[in-house]
């Protein structure tokens, strides 16, 4: 077995001979062919030259890969893991925080079956106001994903190299990778890991990333019921609007009819309004099926095979 090590990274170079190191003092004790891939998203202070000297140190057990300019931590762990030659794919962040001593472990959970192993900071060594908005999203998230997990952003994960390879990483899809994974009917656990101090450098993550991650999750929602099917949801409002436009229409309709009376009102033209809505509704439904007739999504997802 050969794991994989995909490492996206920004602005830590004072960690990455640190984490190289551990890395490799667990693999040769484990006794497993491994490999590290650094993947540099736009650092600037010096991070891939310091992964230049760790790949003249170690070899071919390191690789490295540059972006040209800083494209998020979705892109940096889709170019990691395309490139990755490893039975499991291992991803964690750079920042020394994730102990690779809990990568045995791990892997370990995947030979009992599972697909996806993701990391649970049990105990975790960030402020408060990082720690407490956490647990209230990881909540909400398990609710509304139908998969229980204490902590979906962990990026300490294990992947079988198959499952991680079919996941469609873009944006900022990185936080509900263990989501994607349970709804294309992967195997999906979690075990609690070791959470370290951060040591050198900054956070890269504030409270903005909690307002993202409800639109992601939303658009994935929307995605997952609605992606082959979208005149179900669009033509649903259409249909909504059309109803209350027409109920309302109807009723001064008949006003006019007994008493000969017809005034301009505000709610006349509301109602007008949301029968023009509907249309727009049911339309945008009809071209959304169009498109999907004309480039059809993924359907399903391999899990195992016999060739």
């Amino acid at each position: 077995m050969k794991i994989s090590v995909v490492v996206p990274l920004l602005n830590e170079r004072e960690s990455l001979p640190l984490l190289a190191k551990a890395i490799d003092e667990v693999m040769v004790e484990w006794g497993k062919e491994y490999e590290i891939l650094f993947v540099d998203d736009g650092s600037t202070d010096g991070s891939f030259a310091t992964c230049g000297e760790l790949r003249e140190m170690y070899g071919e057990k390191v690789k490295v890969y540059k972006f040209g300019r800083n494209y998020g931590k979705a892109a940096a762990l889709r170019a990691g893991i395309e490139h990755a030659d490893g039975d499991v794919i291992v991803t964690m962040d750079a920042d020394l925080q994730d102990d690779p001593k809990a990568i045995p472990a791990m892997v370990a959970k995947l030979d009992e079956g599972y697909d996806l192993v993701s990391g649970w900071k049990k105990k975790r060594h960030d402020p408060l106001n990082k720690t407490l908005p956490s647990k209230v999203w990881n909540t909400f998230t398990s609710k509304v994903s139908g998969i229980d997990l204490h902590d979906f952003n962990c990026g300490f994960k294990a992947y079988r190299a198959a499952t991680a390879k079919s996941l469609d990483i873009y944006g900022e899809r990185h936080r509900y990778l263990p989501v994607l994974a349970h709804w294309d009917g992967f195997r999906v656990t979690e075990i609690p890991v070791p959470h370290h101090p951060r040591k050198y450098g900054r956070s890269k993550y504030g409270i903005s990333r909690f307002a993202k991650g409800i639109l992601d999750l939303v658009t994935l929602m929307f995605l997952r019921r609605y992606l082959k099917n979208p005149l179900h949801f669009f033509g649903l409002l259409g249909i909504l609007f059309g109803m209350a436009g027409g109920a309302i229409l109807a009723y001064f309709g008949i006003q006019w009819a007994l008493t000969g009376v017809m005034r301009v009102r505000p709610l006349v033209l509301l109602s007008v309004g949301a029968i023009i809505m509907g249309i727009q509704f049911i339309s945008i439904g009809l071209i959304g099926e169009m498109i999907t007739h004309a480039f059809p999504a993924k359907y399903y997802t391999i899990r195992e095979s016999l060739e």
